[in-house]
């Protein structure tokens, strides 16, 4: 114990940057000149000049960058192998999910390394981290990064707990900006779509002034501008959900026609039964009836409701809407992004530097009109006084739904003059809109010098993220949405064409929630940090033994604001229809301190072999300490062969909202329930003694006593580099995430009553009244995979050429839902909602060739194919569509792109993305509960083909 309390006392630092550029990495020009440098790269504080060797790291440098027309952080994420596929992004994340976990995602693009998550992977700036965003604090939202600022970007994939404490299972992404920089220089890029929507461009101006050598200071700063246009599903014809034959329709009847429904105390008495047989039916389109117009005439992106494939034969007569044809498949956003750094030379051998870093992100995410749906419930929003009566303005469109009904079912079950309960989806209410904005800040001071024989870096900072998130348009008070819709103004049963009351439209109007705040929140993070790093006077058998030693004092802060108020009613889901609050998250300011001590020792052993020794201390002052060691090492037997491999452990401490969210309840009203004590499996018999109907409240929320979730990641490779043209990685890696927090589901609670019993809430008779799905650690996750990077040059007509195969393989993706069970049911190459879709292989393959002023490259981009999810018909058996095919075809992206230098200071670089305009291949997964229809956006890029141009010039 003293002997670890005495290696804590001595810590790495958090890595600052390698400013000195000239290691040798893949994707770069290897015929070069390379002079290695010590350096410090991310992961390690110890300066040495083996950097590729002895880490598994990516180095993307500016030119790789810019060559390839990258404008954003997120599209760089989108390039790299080593990144999930997961629902990060400002594509993937645009679909109408209200789900808690995904609600806050609004606007932010997450990094996501090896599938683990945005939350569990480590983002960067300049070694040091920035606030997590506002809305969940769960992580860091790349489109606060001055990208224009970039000199480099540093990938550690792999485990770094013990050199930065949570979050870094992942891996780490440091993005890293130059030091100092004199001149201006000018950039302007547009990014056009072959097809229309989605255009982007970029405008940035860097500027710097003094010579640090000669003036003994510099201060340089950076502004970039980044507008993304709106890019519908409408606008592309690969999105379309209407294509049953292939398993892929939509499960809605709210259409711009509206369906009857079968409530009680409506025009339907009773049972509808088909003529033609099959029982009875409880959703009814006129339209859809024999003889009627067709539900394809009813309005934009209608068609028959596919009740064979939703094994829903009471829709055999309803029409159904291609809602998500109404989503957009890219978010519009303006962003704003600004960095700053001074640096002062006091002497030869210190630098004191103040860097601010600000920017603004707006987002508005539009979703398809809102769908509403009768109730027969006095307690409902959409109460029988909502309902479309009869009244001498409404009586031609009553007569008209009245008539059609009884000619074909007959009117011993229609009531005529009885209100009419509908499902309609309210084109005339217009999009759902939600804008998000957030304002992102970091300040830093430091100092970093030399004393001695050791370097040292000292840093003060503080950032804060934070978002507000309010009611663009198509949101509704539902008093004034009841009144509007009972007085029968709203005529939910319209043909295309026809036109609606405006005296409807004006009260529709006026009861728009638009502008409401529906909630926001701040993340803050106060850091101050030391290192120190050197050699320790004496050598092993191979050369100095390094030393690098730290600590970490840190700050984190949240508050967030789900709960609004207005002439003293809230708002929430009910008073504001179907609006997205969340008020169970309400927190004010939340905090924790975390203080940490860290030590790397760098021990070559003999000439060949060094060891890496690193461990980190972290304290918090919630749930207690955690210590992760991590242990490393390169052996090189030959010059041109160096085996290397680690094995660490990590943590990711849950972030506030799930520590601190409010409870919320909701009462079950399903039919299926019985009470586990008594009825083993817990399903609903009444014919079976202690299987009698249970429908108790279900209550979930955020649990304070919430421990860390851990990991192990083990990892072990080679590389090996014959010539000075020629050289390979490849990286055997494993990522094992014990006590994962979730909310544990019914079936787990019923299967495990034993382990589960207390969260069976009773009352003093012993009868189940309520059912705790609060967050729990429990469980984990087993991923395994190869990482595998080549490259070769050469020279062909007078030019040099360079060749990069880049891939990642995985082939195990494993989940447990209880610590003490074992891992059951590899994912790899299956579809999986929601989260990360663990596909086998991916790899960017790319050719350049440069002469002269002239550089040319050429890329392929793989993604492979994977099994895909079943329609409810398929899964059940009770129905195959002719066309169903459960394998989701490869994706294959080729792109092109030509930069020129010929001009003094001046770069144009044209580049032509999906080359040939290949569309997302064909996926029938459900649309309602999955980002796109018809095709997957956690892996496709909707845009299709696009050209990029843009020019760069440099005043002297």
């Amino acid at each position: 114990m003293n002997l670890l309390c005495a290696a804590l006392l001595v810590a790495i630092a958090v890595p600052a940057a390698a400013q000195e550029a000239g290691q040798s990495v893949p994707g770069a020009d290897q015929s070069a000149p390379v002079t290695l440098k010590e350096i410090t790269v991310t992961g390690s504080r110890i300066k040495r000049t083996d950097v590729e060797q002895a880490l598994p790291i990516t180095i993307i440098e500016k030119e790789k960058i810019d060559a390839q027309g990258i404008t954003s952080a997120e599209q760089l994420l989108q390039f790299l192998n080593v990144a999930g596929n997961g629902a990060d992004g400002l594509t993937s994340a645009a679909v109408d999910m209200d789900l808690g976990e995904l609600r806050g995602t609004a606007g932010v693009s997450g990094a996501n390394l090896r599938g683990q998550g945005s939350d569990a992977t480590l983002v960067l700036l300049n070694g040091r981290r920035v606030a997590t965003h506002g809305l969940r604090g769960q992580a860091v939202d790349l489109n606060s990064i001055p990208f224009a600022a970039i000199e480099r970007v540093e990938v550690l994939r792999d485990g770094a707990s013990a050199m930065y404490g949570t979050d870094a299972i992942g891996g780490v992404i440091n993005f890293i900006t130059r030091t100092d920089y004199r001149g201006v220089t000018l950039n302007a890029g547009v990014d056009v779509t072959g097809d229309g929507g989605g255009n982007i461009s970029t405008y940035s101006v860097l500027g710097g002034v003094g010579d640090l050598d000669r003036d003994g200071w510099n201060a340089w700063g950076t502004i970039n501008y980044r507008r993304a246009q709106i890019l519908r599903s409408g606008q592309r014809d690969f999105a379309n959900s209407f294509q049953p034959d292939r398993g892929v329709s939509p499960d809605t009847r709210g259409t711009p026609f509206a369906t009857v429904t079968n409530a009680t105390g409506g025009i339907i008495n009773g049972a509808l039964i088909d003529p033609d047989g099959g029982g009875s039916r409880r959703f009814i389109n006129i339209l859809n009836l024999p003889g009627g117009a067709g539900c394809e005439n009813g309005g934009d992106n209608m068609g028959p409701y596919d009740y064979r494939l939703w094994d829903g034969a009471s829709s055999k007569y309803a029409c159904a809407w291609d809602y998500p044809a109404a989503q957009a498949l890219q978010q519009p956003q303006d962003s704003v992004q600004f960095l700053g750094r001074a640096t002062y030379k006091m002497g030869e051998s210190h630098r004191f530097y103040a860097e601010a870093m600000n920017s603004r992100v707006k987002v508005r995410r539009e979703y398809e009109p809102l769908q509403l749906t009768s109730s027969a419930s006095a307690t409902a929003v959409l109460d029988p006084s909502t309902w479309y009566p009869l009244n001498a303005d409404t009586q031609p469109t009553y007569d008209k739904i009245y008539d059609a009904m009884a000619d074909f079912f007959g009117t011993g079950n229609l009531v005529y003059g009885n209100k009419i309960p509908y499902r309609w989806r309210c084109v005339p209410c217009g999009p759902r809109e939600i804008e998000t904005t957030t304002k992102a800040y970091r300040l830093l001071t430091g100092m970093q010098g030399i004393i001695g024989r050791w370097d040292y870096a000292v840093g003060l900072s503080h950032a804060s993220s934070k978002a507000e998130s309010v009611l663009a348009g198509g949101y509704y008070f539902s008093d004034g949405l009841k009144q509007v819709l009972g007085s029968g103004l709203l005529n939910p049963f319209l043909m295309p064409g026809e036109k609606q009351n405006p005296a409807g439209v004006s009260a529709l109007q006026a009861a728009s929630a638009t502008g409401i705040h529906l909630y926001g929140g701040e993340s803050t993070v106060t850091s101050l940090d030391a290192s120190f790093s050197g050699g320790l006077g004496f050598n092993l058998w191979g050369d100095e033994v390094q030393l690098a030693t730290g600590f970490e004092v840190r700050r984190e802060e949240f508050k967030f604001g789900g709960v609004q108020v207005r002439n003293g009613v809230p708002l929430n889901y009910d008073t504001i229809y179907q609006a997205p609050f969340d008020e169970t998250s309400d927190l004010p300011k939340v905090h924790r301190n975390v203080k940490a001590v860290y030590a790397e020792a760098y021990l070559p052993i003999v000439k060949t072999l060094d060891v890496t020794l690193a461990v980190r201390r972290d304290q918090y002052d919630t749930f207690g300490g955690t210590t992760n060691p991590k242990y490393s090492f390169k052996w090189q037997p030959i010059e041109s062969l160096a085996f290397r491999g680690a094995y660490s452990t990590g943590f990711k401490v849950p972030e506030f909202t799930k520590l601190f969210a409010g409870v919320n309840e909701v009462d079950y009203f399903g039919l299926d329930l019985a009470d586990p004590a008594t009825c083993p499996g817990g399903v609903a018999n009444s014919a079976v003694p202690g299987c009698a109907l249970i429908q108790p409240t279900i209550i979930t929320g955020g649990k304070i006593d919430l421990q860390p979730e851990t990991s192990r990641q083990k990892s072990v490779g080679f590389v090996y580099a014959p010539t000075g043209k020629f050289n390979v990685s490849l990286d055997w890696w494993e990522i094992e995430r014990t006590n994962t927090i979730r909310s544990p589901n019914l079936p787990t609670l019923i299967d495990n009553y034993g382990l589960f019993s207390a969260n069976w809430i009773r009352d003093s008779s012993g009868k189940v009244i309520a059912i705790d799905r609060r967050f729990i650690n429990s469980g984990g996750t087993l991923m395994r995979g190869v990482e595998l990077d080549a490259n070769l040059t050469g020279e062909l007509a007078g030019g040099r050429w360079h060749a990069n195969l880049n891939g990642s393989y995985i082939n195990t993706f494993k989940e447990k839902p209880l610590a003490d069970e074992s891992y059951s049911g590899n994912k790899v190459g299956e579809y999986v909602q929601f989260y990360n879709l663990p596909l086998k292989w991916k790899h960017t393959l790319s050719l350049d060739w440069s002469k002269g002023d002239w550089t040319h490259t050429l890329s392929q981009i793989y993604r492979a194919g994977y099994k895909d999810e079943e329609p409810v018909s398929v899964a059940n058996g009770s129905y195959i569509p002719a066309n169903w095919n459960p394998d989701v075809d490869d994706y294959t992206l080729y792109n092109y792109s030509l930069s020129w230098s010929g001009l003094k200071n001046t770069r144009l670089t044209f580049a032509v993305r999906n080359l040939l305009d290949t569309d997302p291949p064909f996926t029938a997964h459900q649309v309602d509960f999955a980002s796109g229809a018809a095709w997957e956006p956690r892996v496709a890029d909707p845009r299709g083909r696009s050209f990029y141009l843009t020019a760069e010039y440099r005043f002297d």
